[in-house]
């Protein structure tokens, strides 16, 4: 059966299936009432968390942050790369020349060759090849961090990323339109409108355009996505709600700049390495969400639900050769050798799941029960082909090794060489699992979490180079305990432990499946919630540790390498809120201790990995600060902010000393109502124009970061 078949099947299947889901709730306790205003607090107020419960964030033991729209808006932020910056627990991880999103969240990224999974609305979403997430149609990120995140079975330890996104809204009808030009001639359109057709059938079209150059010579870029969203009253107790997406991202694919000897001056930040004549990469996604909530009494709901989404990437690169042997550069400092290649990666996930949710007690005990299944399918289909020159030589051809000269290149001086198939792989993943949690009030200030989750997982590998079909079979039980102690207005204290199990996709260079990766967690902390909610804050310490870690395997980009098993400690702060005088706050600082512990030694590279090696793209400290004012001018609205990012220095290379410098981001922004309505905006990124660098994957594949950056536009609502 093609899984196309089996999408239909599953979505057609929902209303018996039991799975889990994050539909709108019909009910709320008023233990998770707001305060106008307050931001910080993620609550269950309309729409019910999945893998979480009604639970206030103050009594989850566990570190949350959430960066809602209102933030995303202030500081003009179009990608989700850009808003998870704001959160000082997630760094960059490499992208894939920019095709993807990439990050690590407490130290940990997964699988460097694969994007970073992220959910939609609680669902596995953010697998495949779509592209980077714009931000459109997006209500808040929630940085659900630690422990707690180990009971969604296939995510990181170190936290998962979970977008909450716009859905339709019964019985009103309102929208925005936005157009906004950005340096670099940049124009974007954006626009939300949610319209209610009857008294119990409401839709929202959410769509953005945008295009424009970039700060890289020769470089453009398109996009646009259309995120409608269909939502129904069925009875005073049942919602279902239909989500669809529909993405389309046009890029050259960009490896970067070189950094020779050291020299991050080798060449401007603005010089393309690549070929123009490559074309764009382009990544294109189509998705479906179906969930539907059933209340059987304010103690009792069910909710279940199915996604279905398909992702492809197409497109050829000129990327420069990493293997020292075969790079002319580390002999005149100037002859860029480059590897041809061309992808065409597709990607289809399917998600059937469940949950039950209960309040009850026994005797003096309260119990809020969550339990729950589901069912996940997802398929990669790689097909990679690779032009690569050969050793240099005194005698080697600046043809056949495809060279361009760094410091006055000349684009098109070769005849684009013929790629070879390197990569013809499909991988299947399927697994299914199940889980319960019980969180029970022992006292009005005491409360304990039990649960656990089992997994039984089967990953097949079919390479069709070598005609060989590797298998791997799996299951593991997976506990999780919490406590939280109310020590009192305004402050919690909370621990966790859990365990994980997340399935490594693919095989290495030489055919070997990987084996599953399992990690144990643990961590401590307080939480402040204070002035009626609008200042609420987390202080956490956590430790992890993780085996059968996958790194990138330096020699053969495009695999991965078993580099065995990986520590990450550290302690974060997050503190956010509106105080009194219209000032709003955000401070988030990570100290990272993320390290290999096993030694790693490649015999045919002399690829070498030692016990204390810092992991790649995580440095030590991370901190992001920022102070916005609301006041009058004149009868009129307005604010103006600022803020800073400071990242420090980091690995740049697996298993060698290559250390991307810290770095130090200012930014402003500001807004006001023109007219009734209608409303200025605007923002400066990277203030003072300082030199900085994303991620890096080897000295010759270096991302630089965006110079200053100007947005100026004007939103419209009704």
């Amino acid at each position: 059966m093609r899984l196309s078949t089996r999408a239909v099947l599953l979505t057609a299947t929902v209303p018996f299936a039991v799975t889990l889901s994050c539909a709108p709730a019909i009910g709320q306790t008023k233990e998770n009432t707001q305060p106008e205003g307050a931001r910080a607090e993620i609550t269950v107020t309309g729409v019910r968390q999945s893998y979480r419960g009604n639970f206030a964030v103050r009594e989850i033991p566990q570190a949350i942050a959430t960066i809602d729209d209102t933030v995303i808006e202030e500081n003009a932020i179009t990608r989700l790369t850009d808003a998870l910056d704001l959160n000082a627990s997630v760094v960059r991880q490499n992208t894939l020349g920019g095709l993807w999103d990439s990050f690590a969240v407490r130290g940990f990224t997964g699988d460097e060759n694969l994007p970073s999974g992220y959910l939609v609305n609680g669902f596995n979403a953010g697998r495949g090849f779509s592209g980077q997430r714009d931000v459109a149609g997006i209500e808040r990120v929630e940085v659900l961090k630690g422990p707690a995140a180990a009971v969604l079975g296939r995510g990181e330890p170190g936290g998962s990323i979970n977008l909450v996104t716009k859905q339709a809204e019964i019985g009103r009808s309102f929208g925005t339109a936005s157009l906004q030009y950005r340096s670099f001639d940049i124009v974007r359109a954006e626009g939300d409108a949610n319209l209610s057709l009857t008294g119990t059938l409401s839709a929202r079209l959410i769509g953005y355009a945008e295009s424009g150059d970039s700060f890289r010579d020769t470089t453009e870029q398109k996009r646009w996505g259309f995120l409608p969203s269909i939502g129904l009253k069925i009875g005073d107790a049942t919602r279902l709600t239909y989500d669809f997406e529909w993405t389309r991202v046009e890029v050259p694919f960009d490896r970067g700049i070189v950094v020779l000897n050291g020299n991050f001056d080798t060449v401007p930040r603005s010089r393309f390495l690549g070929e123009p004549s490559d074309g764009d990469t382009v990544a294109r996604a189509t998705g479906h969400q179906l969930r539907v909530q059933r209340d059987f009494s304010p103690s009792w709901s069910l909710s279940v639900g199915a996604s279905h989404r398909d992702t492809r990437l197409t497109g050829a690169s000129s990327d420069a050769e990493t293997v020292r042997s075969r790079q002319k550069l580390y002999v005149d400092g100037r002859s860029l050798s480059r590897q041809r290649r061309t992808r065409r990666y597709t990607s289809e996930h399917s998600v059937l799941r469940a949950e039950l949710a209960g309040d009850f007690t026994t005797g003096a005990l309260r119990h809020r029960v969550l339990i729950g299944g589901d069912f996940d399918y997802f398929d990669t289909d790689q097909l990679f082909t690779r032009f690569r020159g050969p050793v240099v030589t005194p005698t080697t051809t600046d043809r056949a090794g495809y060279v361009l000269d760094i410091q006055n290149p000349v684009y098109g001086r070769f005849p684009v060489p013929v790629t070879a198939p390197i990569t013809n792989r499909l991988d299947v993943q399927r697994t299914m699992g199940a889980y319960v949690q019980d969180q029970i009030s022992l006292t009005d200030r005491l409360q304990v979490r039990i649960g656990g989750r089992y997994d039984d997982f089967l990953l097949r590998v079919d390479n069709r180079l070598t005609n060989v079909l590797g298998r791997r079979k799996r299951s593991r039980f997976s506990p999780q305990a919490g406590v939280v102690y109310e020590l009192g207005a305004p402050l919690s204290l909370y621990a966790a432990y859990g365990e994980g199990y997340r399935a490594n996709i693919g095989a290495d260079a030489t055919g070997n499946v990987f084996e599953p990766e399992t990690s144990k967690s643990i961590e401590a902390g307080v939480k402040l919630t204070a002035m009626g909610g609008r200042l609420t804050g987390t202080l956490a310490a956590y430790s992890l540790d993780k085996s059968n870690v996958l790194a990138t395997d330096t020699l053969n980009p495009g695999f991965a390498v078993a580099i065995g098993k990986a520590r990450s400690r550290g302690i974060e702060a997050d503190l956010n809120g509106r105080l009194p005088g219209g000032f709003e706050i955000l401070l988030s600082y990570a100290y990272t201790d993320a390290e290999a512990r096993s030694q790693v030694l490649d015999p045919n590279f002399s690829f070498q990995i030692r016990p204390g090696d810092p992991l790649i793209n995580i440095p030590k400290h991370n901190v992001n600060m920022q102070v916005a004012k609301r006041f009058m001018l004149g009868a009129r609205d307005a604010m103006v902010g600022a803020g800073v990012q400071h990242l420090g220095a980091r690995s740049g290379e697996t298993g060698t000393n290559f250390t991307l410098p810290s770095h130090t981001l200012f930014r402003v922004f500001g807004q006001a109502d023109l007219i009734e309505g209608v409303q200025l905006f605007g923002s400066v990124a990277n203030l003072f124009d300082a030199d900085w660098y994303a991620n890096s994957y080897s000295p010759v594949w270096v991302q630089p970061g965006a110079p200053r950056t100007a947005t100026i536009g004007l939103r419209a609502s009704f």
